[in-house]
């Protein structure tokens, strides 16, 4: 913890009061240095952590019209960018109005806080793979983070999705729309595409059909394409206005927010850890 002068937008930026800051892998990748690097940030620089935030508007800078003081709001940024005082992690939050949206009523903020960065992750990747029309799409981690927003939008989208996952994940997954799920890979052939949330790479792969698609989740990190396959992948980029509408499904009930628990900010090393331990579902949410 450290305490830094309170942060104020500049024009087109709003400043939040962080009512919750979901903890997510690639928070793990900034504290062990890995992230930095991939973002080329300078070993000198002071980088905070923490991607997604929920909590309420306390100050607009000028030319910012549509999102008032008092408004609540949920937004994706990065510790890195420019305007970033510290990530989200902190008690007072920078962004750009343009990445955030409304948090609809009747959706708890603290649950708000867990979707921006996965949900966006998965809606983004998924709109590479092209038209839904019915085409048979494989998710693999299927329950994770991004898996999990990925196939209960594909399936909104028309998508048949089939799910790989644990068994005690099945009843979730269906609920979230998967047509199927399974739980090896050897049992899943002739997809028209794969989101490979679980970085199964090569063996993801196998799974696709002669002249289909694969999406990974890492930039670099894909499999060699293959057999007429296409290969693609991408870096999740803010996007407020498609933010708001998935909020929106969100509050509908028509997609799930899971939050694991909430720990204080003081205590956020425990988050951290749990996240480390791995096997959770949903996202832990620091807290002032």
């Amino acid at each position: 913890m450290e305490e830094l002068p309170d942060p104020e937008p500049a024009a087109g930026q709003i400043r939040i009061r962080m009512v919750g800051a979901a903890v997510n892998p690639a928070d793990l990748h900034l504290i062990d240095g890995w992230g930095r690097a991939m973002a080329g940030v300078a070993p000198e620089r002071r980088l905070g952590v923490g991607l997604d935030v929920a909590g309420v508007v306390d100050m607009a800078g000028p030319n910012v019209h549509d999102l008032g003081v008092g408004t609540p709001v949920a937004a994706l940024t990065f510790p890195h960018a420019p305007y970033s005082a510290a990530g989200t992690a902190a008690e007072y939050v920078i962004v750009p109005a343009a990445d955030a949206a409304p948090v609809p009523n009747g959706l708890d903020l603290l649950d708000a806080a867990t979707v921006p960065l996965n949900s966006l992750t998965a809606d983004q990747l998924l709109a590479r793979l092209g038209p839904a029309e019915g085409r048979r799409l494989l998710v693999t981690g299927a329950a994770g983070g991004v898996g999990g927003y990925a196939v209960g939008l594909a399936a909104l989208a028309g998508w048949a999705v089939t799910a790989l996952a644990r068994p005690s994940d099945t009843d979730f997954l269906i609920r979230a729309g998967a047509v199927a799920t399974i739980t090896r890979l050897e049992e899943a052939a002739d997809f028209d595409a794969v989101l490979d949330g679980a970085r199964l790479n090569g063996a993801a792969l196998r799974a696709v059909r002669d002249g289909g698609i694969y999406a990974g989740v890492f930039p670099g990190l894909e499999p060699k394409p293959e057999r007429g396959i296409t290969i693609t992948s991408g870096v999740v980029v803010p996007d407020g206005h498609r933010l708001r509408e998935i909020l929106g499904l969100t509050a509908q009930q028509k997609l799930a927010a899971r939050r694991a628990g909430t720990v204080s900010l003081e205590n956020a090393a425990q988050a951290y850890q749990a996240l480390r331990d791995g096997g959770q579902r949903g996202r832990w949410v620091l807290t002032p």
